[in-house]
């Protein structure tokens, strides 16, 4: 099809952002044989996700990707990878950066959530339903209970207790959907750095300095989205990386929230947990 050729009744459009995620949506798309089409953000989209891609815009130019959709006119538009900052690739376009000072100044100022959000805003403001991944690729969201074989122990549960309520408390300040801790002693909150960069934090400060020693018992990596966050942008994320780093800082195991948390290649996260003697469990709702 070209591009101005209409999307199939039903079909969708993959706005693909930066890392594996949007890869694992299309495969799961492709698994349920739904028809759909790619729109990658240059600077952002891998490379084999993008040379497939339907279209490629830049970031701030927002009227070519509106300019798109209303073309295609799909039944619905599903956001997924990271935008949160944009790199050198990303504003190469002048002219679309001056088209879109606006898109620029939310970038500037304002957390991811904000971005993301202003970008929802817009899209429905043309008349396009947008669906968060948790919609569109169910498959990828963490069940409830255990992933692999291990699971956590009454002290390990107990600090998953501890981390659920910090996350809950922390929500209203856009701070990020992760915390490293070891009981009530909490190690280390997620920021705009991500869960990697706090795990390496929580290594440092959770043993002696410069990472060495004994680790602090009970250490868990807790994730879950911020309370009444739009499901549909940014949900929180793990995958065998993410199980290494929180190996290295000293966790026993990971606790998501099931059914808000993407786990990015369940099998191969689960062998990895597997190896490494560390559990990875997705919990419900009630506490």
């Amino acid at each position: 099809m070209t591009e101005a050729d209409p999307t199939p009744e039903g079909a969708l459009v993959l706005i693909a952002g930066a890392g594996r995620l949007p890869e694992l949506v299309a495969e799961s798309l492709r698994r349920a044989r739904r028809p759909f089409r790619v729109i990658a953000l240059r600077g952002f989209t891998g490379a084999t996700l993008r040379a497939s891609a339907d279209a490629t815009v830049d970031l701030l130019d927002l009227a070519a990707t509106l300019k798109l959709l209303r073309r295609w006119g799909p039944a619905v538009v599903v956001p997924a990878g990271g935008v949160s900052r944009p790199s050198p690739a990303a504003i190469l376009n002048a002219g679309a950066a001056l088209r879109n000072r606006e898109a620029l100044r939310a970038i500037a100022g304002g957390g991811d959530d904000r971005l993301l959000r202003a970008a929802v805003t817009l899209v429905e403001e043309e008349g396009h339903r947008v669906v968060g991944v948790h919609e569109a690729a169910p498959d990828l969201l963490c069940p409830e209970g255990p992933i692999g074989r291990r699971t956590p122990d009454a002290e390990a549960a107990a600090s998953i207790r501890s981390g659920r309520g910090v996350l809950d408390a922390l929500s209203p300040y856009d701070l990020g959907q992760a915390v490293a801790l070891a009981g009530d002693r909490i190690l280390a909150v997620e920021g705009p750095e991500g869960t990697d960069r706090m795990l390496a934090r929580a290594r440092v400060l959770g043993r002696r300095p410069f990472g060495f020693g004994r680790a602090m018992p009970a250490t868990v990596l807790v994730k879950a989205p911020k309370v009444g966050q739009d499901r549909r942008i940014d949900l929180p994320a793990i995958g065998p990386r993410t199980v290494r780093n929180a190996a290295r800082a000293g966790c026993v195991g990971l606790a998501l929230e099931a059914g808000g948390t993407l786990i990015i290649d369940r099998v191969a996260t689960a062998a990895v947990a597997d190896s490494l003697g560390l559990f990875v469990v997705g919990y419900g709702a009630t506490p």
